[in-house]
């Protein structure tokens, strides 16, 4: 059964108990498109609870994909269905502590982080009351269990902080919520200096988020090189070409069976999909354009540059669509 249906329960199956009383529990959030999901949208994970272990009084208990819904009007987005089951099957049988809450996929409106974040406090602190923390009786020195506050942080990307940095691109409020409130993981790009450039900026001021709350936002430099984005898989899927080891291979499966990210699909941003209509397709694999070796490779090389200009023009857009609705409020 999908996450789709049904009642919404937040999945917290895989939540791990602290077993060192002087260790925060810390759970951590990806709010994304994730479409496709990609290997390194897992790995981001991995190298935020390494740093976390090595770096932190944190313990990392659990993690959480949650996938936009389908309000989100981003070209090349597939259903709020077809990406959560995709992340679904991503992390099913491969991990022991990242879940996906389907959540955000199901409301009927954009939701902004903050709101996102608040529901995770709500349901993990208020409902279910915090996490398992096995502490040492100093009278008796039984072990026993107590329930401890768990730390939500987000999870995302360096180009989350960049657009941090910039004017108008968020709402004060929210920056401060987020930030202040819970705070963040950011995976910087291999050998970058995004930590020094954001923090020493001209536009960040001594009493901005980014300043006031520098301790709530843990730099995590990504050792391994890994640029691949959903964007160039979707490219790669609709020329046709492999994305084997790009993502996980149960992803592909189910890109291929419903037929996602084909050519004639990328004019069509958010296309809602029924459970019902997910059974009953069978679909077929993504088709190529018949162009094959230096030809193929060349057109690709267009297609992706053109891709990046389109890219850049929307995120034109979208940031004078903010500055415009700020203005407004």
């Amino acid at each position: 059964m999908s996450l789709m249906e049904g009642t919404y329960t937040m999945p917290t199956h895989r939540l791990q108990p602290v077993m060192s009383a002087d260790r925060t529990p810390l759970v951590l959030v990806a709010c994304g498109s994730f479409s496709p999901l990609t290997f390194l949208h897992l790995r981001m994970f991995e190298m935020a609870r390494d740093h976390a272990h090595f770096h932190t009084n944190f313990s990392v208990i659990g993690g959480y994909l949650s996938p936009v819904n389908d309000a989100y009007a981003k070209p090349g987005l597939a259903s709020a269905l077809d990406r959560v089951n995709m992340c679904d099957l991503a992390v099913r049988d491969t991990s022991e502590w990242i879940m996906v809450d389907p959540w955000e996929a199901r409301q009927p409106t954009y939701l902004p982080t903050a709101q996102v974040l608040d529901h995770f406090d709500h349901e993990l602190n208020t409902v279910r009351g915090g996490a398992d923390c096995f502490v040492v009786d100093p009278e008796t020195g039984l072990t026993k269990v107590e329930k401890r506050r768990i730390r939500i942080m987000l999870l995302a990307g360096s180009d989350l902080i960049l657009t941090m940095s910039e004017p108008g691109l968020w709402a004060e409020k929210d920056l401060h919520h987020i930030l202040g409130r819970y705070g963040c993981y950011i995976i910087e790009r291999s050998e970058s200096e995004i930590d020094k450039t954001i923090f020493s900026s001209s536009s960040v001021h001594s009493r901005s988020p980014l300043a006031l709350y520098r301790d709530n936002i843990h730099m995590v430099d990504q050792l391994v090189r890994n640029d691949v984005s959903s964007t160039k898989v979707r490219m790669f899927l609709r020329k046709g070409m492999s994305v084997e080891y790009l993502i996980p291979g149960v992803v592909i499966k189910y890109i291929q069976r419903h037929g996602l990210y084909r050519a004639s699909d990328r004019v069509n941003p958010n296309a809602t999909r029924s459970v019902g209509a997910v059974r009953e397709e069978v679909g077929g694999t993504a088709s190529g354009s018949g162009t094959t070796g230096l030809g193929r490779e060349r057109e690709l090389e267009v297609e992706m540059e053109r891709e990046r200009e389109r890219e850049r023009e929307r995120t034109r857009r979208e940031e004078a669509d903010m500055v415009e609705e700020r203005r407004d409020r």
